[in-house]
């Protein structure tokens, strides 16, 4: 039997190097020490941003000087929790760095209100000095907030509010994920526990019967909260609905966008497209029914695969050399980079006790562009995501070396494209050199159900999302049955005829936990078909179209995020892209219905 070790036996050459934001504990410590002796000193540039350039500059060179620590000092606190929950070292010292960053922002509380109040001649004479290149950016995006920023006094009432904001989101991650016990469920190995994380690989389980009984308990425990639940859900649309207003936004959704400078047609784009193509998602669904011989399609058969799991073993060197050979297009640059970084600290690689589960990457200005990995040498789906977050990482690679500190950072709009990207090179790279139809099947079948995860289902939550705002904002009350109701709409809308729903599983719309990051799901839509539009655009191109990209990586934050995927070469203002990634869905299902034989 395998034992998953201890973080202490964690081999060095398997865990990610952290020296670049802390070379120890006691770096860090002493590290921390110094930001804390900066926090006072934030009062002392108050009033002096307009007494002339110098003063202006000096405060924006201080506010770079303590961001990048207090930066260096988050990413190397909060990863450290991630290697080991249950660590108390780790724990104590991301609290206390909280604690601290927390009275910062309460001090910087004055900064955003006064430069919004200088004279705007005086800022564009000062944003002419060559000086300030390194801030221009950043004080023009500030500017556009000049109609939502509030008084000095407001905004620092604001920030000592943001902690109880979350209460929210807390709540219900507790709720979901410790409180609720959702059971055992006897199987023919004996009982096994139902959890949030269990119940996908109920759903995956080949035997009906077992689906079913594991899908009606699951959703048990969450009827038996259900009133908890959307009061929690209307308290966080209600949050959202409050700062809008006291911002002046003329909705929720327009606050949340309008940082991004996205516009709301963009949201809406993505919802009539997708509407327009729910006819191909609907053909899936009942090839999905003939394939698995069944009379009705239910809810529990949505995630079982349709073809059998292609059985392969890649070692996580074998993994990083197979993506390297999928990226060649990318170029040797590209490929000599991530290759180098992930044999050579980038990635904290395989599972123990007590790390953090899933994946991420986690890119900072003055780090590595670090990833953590739960990595399998036998699940092929851990290639494509160190394939995902490595695209992420390089994103933030090229990003943080072409830009100054105040605006390096992408946006999560762009985030998605760089990470799908790699994943559609991958999947050609593994599909063409496929041996046979049943391993074609399998690729394509894992293929299919991304793209409808990620297309149509994150719309789907994207249109509750606008729903239930709207419905707020109209005076509406936000109950358990208006909610449910609203989204069982929503199922039998995107699912079509050929699905047949059980009673809870309008439930599923009280259980997403993206919710309580408003308007942030379409996001993960918009990305996977502009990756899609630029992945075909430096397949098929030279090296324009593969320097248009890396122009993109290299944005960062200097372009809001429609203009950067413009310089790539797709406009994601327009309908089109979206059309395009319906298109390609629709020939994917076709495929696999020819595989299929159904």
């Amino acid at each position: 039997m395998h034992e998953i070790p201890l973080r202490k036996d964690v081999p060095l050459a398997h865990r990610w190097n952290l020296e670049k934001l802390a070379p120890s504990p006691e770096a860090w410590e002493k590290a921390f020490k110094d930001y804390e002796a900066m926090i006072p000193r934030i009062e002392n540039f108050k009033g002096s941003l307009g007494k002339g350039a110098d003063s202006f500059l000096a405060a924006l060179a201080f506010s770079r000087e303590i961001g990048v620590l207090e930066e260096r000092l988050y990413y190397y606190a909060d990863l450290r929790v991630t290697e080991d929950e249950g660590d108390a070292e780790s724990r104590g010292r991301s609290a206390r760095f909280m604690m601290a960053a927390t009275r910062a922002q309460g001090a910087w509380a004055w900064f955003t209100p006064e430069i919004q109040a200088l004279d705007s001649d005086y800022v564009a004479r000062c944003l002419a000095d060559p000086r300030f290149a390194d801030y221009k950016v950043f004080i023009e995006k500030l500017l556009r907030f000049k109609p939502h920023v509030l008084s000095e006094r407001e905004e620092r009432l604001l920030a000592l509010q943001a902690d109880a904001n979350g209460t929210p989101q807390e709540a219900f991650s507790v709720l979901t994920n410790v409180d609720i016990d959702f059971g055992v469920v006897e199987t023919s190995e004996g009982a096994r526990p139902l959890t949030q994380s269990t119940f996908a690989s109920f759903m995956r389980n080949p035997d009906r019967d077992l689906r079913r009984r594991a899908y009606l308990q699951f959703y048990k425990g969450y009827e038996a909260h259900k009133n908890t639940l959307a009061s929690l859900y209307a308290g966080q649309v209600k949050l959202d609905k409050y700062r809008a207003e006291v911002r002046n936004y003329p909705s929720s959704r327009a606050a949340a966008l309008f940082p991004d400078d996205v516009p709301e047609a963009v949201y809406d784009n993505l919802v009539g497209t997708v509407n327009a193509h729910l006819s191909v998602l609907h053909e899936y669904y009942e090839i999905r029914k003939r394939a698995l011989k069944l009379d009705e399609l239910r809810h529990y058969d949505v995630y079982v695969p349709l073809a059998p799991e292609a059985r392969a073993e890649h070692s996580y060197e074998e993994a990083v050399a197979l993506i390297a050979d999928a990226l060649t297009p990318l170029g040797e640059e590209y490929v000599g980079t991530l290759r180098a970084g992930l044999l050579g600290g980038w990635v904290d690689r395989y599972e123990n006790k007590g790390k953090r589960s899933g994946a991420f990457s986690a890119g900072s200005f003055s780090g590595e562009p670090y990833i953590l990995m739960n990595y399998k040498s036998d699940v092929l789906r851990d290639v494509f995501t160190l394939a995902h977050e490595g695209g992420h990482s390089m994103h933030s690679y090229y990003s943080a070396r072409s830009n100054p500190f105040h605006s390096y950072n992408y946006t999560i709009f762009e985030a998605e494209v760089a990470s799908t990207f790699n994943e559609q090179l991958l999947f050609k790279y593994l599909y063409e050199r496929a041996r046979g139809d049943a391993e074609r099947a399998s690729l394509m079948a894992n293929k299919v159900d991304d793209l409808l995860a990620t297309l149509f289902r994150q719309t789907m939550f994207a249109e509750f999302e606008k729903r239930s705002h709207e419905m707020l904002e109209a005076g509406e009350a936000l109950t358990v049955d208006s909610l449910r109701a609203e989204y069982r709409k929503l199922l039998e809308k995107y699912f079509g005829p050929a699905m047949v729903f059980e009673g809870v599983s309008d439930l599923e719309g009280l259980r997403i936990p993206h919710f309580y990051n408003s308007f942030y799901v379409y996001k993960y839509s918009t990305g996977i078909s502009a990756a899609i539009a630029l992945s075909k655009r430096v397949l098929s191109g030279g090296a324009r179209e593969r320097e248009d990209y890396f122009r993109f990586l290299s944005s960062g934050g200097s372009r809001f995020p429609i203009e950067a995927l413009k310089v790539a070469g797709v406009d994601m203002s327009k309908p089109a892209p979206i059309e395009a990634a319906c298109a390609e869905f629709a020939e994917n299902v076709a495929e696999l219905k020819r595989l299929l034989k159904v």
